[in-house]
């Protein structure tokens, strides 16, 4: 059976408040609470609530969240749309320096696409040891023969991040 997560929905609100974080201290915990903000923005669209930004020198070069359901895409997920962004905006595919922020340890797909990127770090809240490939279920950053690495952080707003993706699921099998 596939999931549908517009099916029957009547108030998609997301019942969690967006931080407004302090431009004075451009930190991990700044950048993640960006990117939380875009998890907001999805689970009102509908999508699972998941958030990314890429951040270069302090400023945000692109964000975007989660769109797989609305979009009907399964490549449109929130790190590899904010990729794309931030591509665009170097006119090139390579993020070098960059730091990539997300609220869920990203899939293979993402995890790829990161260190295809050539960005420098990624930043998550939360692990995801069925599918996430940064260390979760696997890890592709460790592949022998790969030209490139990311460094990587966890943990970040964890709880806050954790919370929200429960309740929305929570949610949706309420639903059903």
């Amino acid at each position: 059976m596939t999931k549908n997560y517009n099916k029957g929905l009547h108030n998609p609100t997301c019942p969690f408040g967006k931080f407004f974080p302090s431009e004075l201290n451009r930190d991990d915990l700044y950048y993640m609470q960006l990117a939380y903000n875009e998890a907001i923005d999805a689970w009102n669209e509908n999508n699972v609530p998941i958030g990314a930004v890429v951040a270069l020198n302090g400023i945000v070069i692109a964000s975007d969240h989660n769109q797989v359901d609305s979009m009907r895409d399964p490549t449109a997920h929130a790190e590899i749309l904010a990729i794309n962004k931030a591509s665009q905006y170097f006119g090139d595919w390579r993020l070098i320096d960059s730091t990539l922020y997300v609220t869920k340890e990203p899939c293979p797909m993402c995890a790829g696409a990161a260190i295809m990127s050539r960005i420098r770090r990624v930043v998550f809240a939360i692990s995801d040891p069925k599918m996430g490939c940064l260390g979760g279920a696997t890890n592709l950053n460790s592949l022998p023969n790969s030209n490139h690495r990311v460094k990587i952080s966890s943990g970040v707003l964890e709880k806050h991040c954790r919370v929200l993706i429960q309740s929305f699921f929570k949610k949706v099998r309420i639903r059903e």
